[in-house]
């Protein structure tokens, strides 16, 4: 995988956030719980470019995301943030806009699974990290806040206007993205914004179980089912029908759809591969 990066080589260490990857699973952990583990321009900057990094380190087929202590993620930091783009002018503000837009648009089209393990509130920011991700395992306590409108400013921040009306539809992606308001875990889950919520003691187990999965399964069919649902969310059906065609007769060919058919036979697991 190195040499598609050529001079580049992979960070070995993250500054702005605890990073690990151990069988196949990455995982990232905001790590300043003591103001609810905001977003700073660093931490912004740092998960932009591992996304970039992650489909060429050696093994990783899945990312966690997680903050430590009571909340998930509360957003950008008030003062870290906010209270240095009121002193920016326009050049550099669209300089942060497109930055923090382009750490969610690289969480879509990263072909890793990513998981957001949301035990208590994403809020601002941190709501559209959980939304960006491919699934959201909560538990009761978690909640999610669309919070711009409250600082003055779009709902529309972060892709959320694109991403939020498609999971859980215009209606209530309104609502939420207008208003600003807080809502609890069991009306998430309602809304469709929620994976699978679990008590709290079982948080843990439960994110590691579907990381596993995922990292010891097909991933090359995941990371294409990924793409498929990325892109096709914008195209006519003619458009899609064609893409899901040639995608999957492609598929077709790989090691991994061969030894689904050996493994079959000989009624044993098939060993994955991702070639």
């Amino acid at each position: 995988m190195m040499r598609y990066r050529a001079s580049a080589d992979i960070t070995q260490k993250w500054q702005h956030f605890k990073f690990d990857l151990e069988d196949g699973v990455a995982t990232v952990t905001l790590n300043r719980p003591e103001k609810m583990n905001p977003l700073t321009f660093e931490s912004y900057a740092d998960l932009r470019d591992l996304l970039g990094q992650l489909p060429h380190m050696e093994g990783a087929r899945v990312l966690v995301i997680k903050g430590e202590g009571k909340g998930f993620c509360g957003g950008g930091d008030v003062n870290e943030i906010i209270g240095e783009l009121i002193k920016m002018d326009a050049r550099d503000l669209m300089g942060f806009t497109k930055m923090t837009g382009d750490a969610i648009r690289a969480m879509r089209e990263c072909p890793l699974p990513i998981i957001s393990a949301v035990q208590g509130i994403a809020a601002g920011a941190g709501s559209v990290v959980a939304l960006a991700s491919d699934f959201r395992i909560c538990t009761p306590k978690a909640k999610f806040a669309f919070l711009f409108t409250k600082v003055g400013l779009s709902g529309g921040d972060m892709g959320a206007a694109y991403l939020l009306p498609r999971a859980i539809g215009y209606t209530r992606a309104t609502e939420l993205l207008m208003l600003g308001d807080t809502i609890d875990a069991a009306t998430a889950q309602s809304y469709g914004l929620v994976s699978k919520l679990v008590e709290p003691e079982d948080l843990d187990d439960e994110v590691a179980a579907l990381a596993q999965r995922l990292a010891t399964g097909p991933h090359l069919a995941y990371s294409q089912t990924k793409s498929l649902i990325t892109r096709e969310l914008d195209m006519p059906i003619a458009s899609a029908m064609e893409l899901d065609a040639m995608t999957q007769a492609l598929l077709m060919t790989t090691k991994d759809h061969a030894e689904f058919h050996r493994a079959f036979n000989a009624k044993e697991t098939p060993q994955w591969e991702g070639r």
